[in-house]
Parts: structure tokens; sequence; C-alpha cells
């Protein structure tokens, strides 16, 4: 369906080395579990639609918002050992906590209303994925968080582009109205590279190695889940 995320230019230490070979397999294993969902097998198939775009935004505001909340107390949580660490986790959620409101003005071309879009509760992978992520970031010393972002950035790396592309061809409203995916699109490069010098500075150890892995595993299956509740019918 998609590539995996490019590899990284700079060196990688031993550790970051093994660490990224178990990624790419976590990463495989996303791919798969996204090829099955739904809306997403729609936009492959050429039978998306506008109705289909406006759910999805709705579905995925609540997950972009909360984004930025995660990743700030990511940043709050690393001891003063790590203060470079938190230097660059700070920037990058400067860069993330008002992606929403690139959404929302694409969610408004396609016709959405913004009610309907502010009064939209999280579904369950969205709530099961923030809590998640959110108690992970109130650990000392989050580590593993480094998988989680290279998961989510990676979305954006590979995944961005042929979407909004194909979004564009389905929806053809005359005027793009996927700026929120195209901007991850043309940013996440260099968002993963910064990405690629944390996993060298935070994997010193198997055990590092383990629970970047883990959480990246979590993240995948979640994010899936989340995109497959786009399709659920709660009247049922």
């Amino acid at each position: 369906m998609t590539a995996q995320p490019t590899q990284p230019t700079h060196d990688l230490t031993a550790n970051s080395q093994r660490c990224l070979q178990q990624l790419m397999r976590v990463w495989f294993d996303f791919e798969r579990r996204l090829s099955r969902v739904p809306i997403l097998q729609r936009l492959e198939r050429g039978q998306f639609n506008v109705d289909d775009y406006r759910n999805l935004l709705l579905h995925l505001r609540q997950q972009v918002i909360e984004g930025g909340r995660w990743i700030s107390r990511c940043a709050s949580s690393f001891d003063r050992d790590y203060l470079d660490v938190r230097s660059e986790v700070i920037k990058h959620a400067r860069d993330e906590h008002q992606d929403y409101q690139m959404l929302e003005q694409d969610y408004q071309r396609v016709g959405g209303d913004l009610d309907t879009l502010h009064t939209q509760e999280a579904n369950l992978g969205t709530d099961a994925l923030h809590a998640f992520l959110m108690h992970r970031a109130s650990l000392p010393n989050p580590v593993d968080l480094i998988g989680a972002m290279w998961m989510i950035e990676g979305l954006g790396q590979k995944m961005a582009a042929s979407w909004a592309e194909r979004i564009d061809a389905a929806v053809n409203t005359g005027t793009p109205c996927t700026q929120f995916m195209r901007y991850h699109a043309d940013n996440d490069d260099d968002h993963m590279a910064k990405l690629y010098a944390l996993l060298n500075r935070t994997c010193q150890s198997e055990q590092d190695i383990q629970r970047i892995v883990k959480t990246a595993r979590v993240v995948g299956r979640l994010y899936a889940m989340q995109l497959e509740e786009v399709d659920y019918d709660d009247s049922l």
C-alpha cells in the first residue's frame, strides 16, 4: 500500500540500528493493518466520497489536538540528564500543537459544520491511544515515546501525500481541501531526521530498544483501531 519510513542518511549507533530493524518490522505490520481498514480500502479502490472525507476528519481532529498535549507532557517528564532531549521534544510539540486548525479549515472546505466538529467525541481508538500515550508520557524519562513519534511521523512522511492526492481527486471540490495532510507530507521528513538523532541519544541499552519497539507496536494497533472506528455505527 505504501513505502516504509525513509532510512536515515546519518550514522546510527549499533543500538539504534538494532532498534530501527525492529521498528521496520512493526511498521510493516502496521501497514498490513491499515490495508484492512474499510475507509482506507475505499480510498485505495476509488470508492471514497466527500462524506467519507468529512467523517475521516471528524474522527481525526481529537487525536490531532491531543497530540500536542502528550508530546508536551513527554517533554516535561525528562530530567536534567536529558535536557537536550527535552529541548527537542518541546520544539516538536511547538510544531504540532496548532495543526488541528488546518484540519478544521479542510473540513469546512468540504461542507463540514464546525459545531459538529467541535462537539464530536473521541472514538474508542482515539481514547485508547491518548490514554496510553499520556500514561507513558507521565513516566520518568519516557524514551519509549520515540517509538510513538516514529510511527505517527511515518504516517505523515509516507502516507499523507498519497492520501491527499487520492482524496482531492475523489472529492473534487475545485480547490485543494487537503492542506493538513499535505503539510505533514512536506514537513515530516525533517521531523523524522530529528527522531533518528533522538534515537541515537536515547537508545542506550537493550531495555531501551524493547521499550521503544513495544510502544511503537501499541501505537500502531491503537491508531489502526482509531481508523476502524470511523465506520462504526453507534446506533446499533
